[in-house]
């Protein structure tokens, strides 16, 4: 269960870069500010699955 978080994590943090920098490569903001928050939300779920292991052991 947790490896399949972690894989999840990554997979939101790639795409978010990924639609970073084709919001930047087109000039749309939105799409820039969309990638941004995608790269966020993978580093938060990556950063409680890191603490969740923590406490495991």
């Amino acid at each position: 269960m947790a490896r399949e978080k972690k894989a999840k994590a990554k997979m939101e943090q790639a795409k978010g870069k990924a639609k970073e920098a084709a919001g930047r490569a087109v000039g749309n903001e939105r799409m820039t500010a969309e990638g941004k928050m995608e790269q966020a939300k993978g580093d938060a779920r990556q950063a409680k699955e890191k603490t969740k292991d923590t406490f495991k052991h």
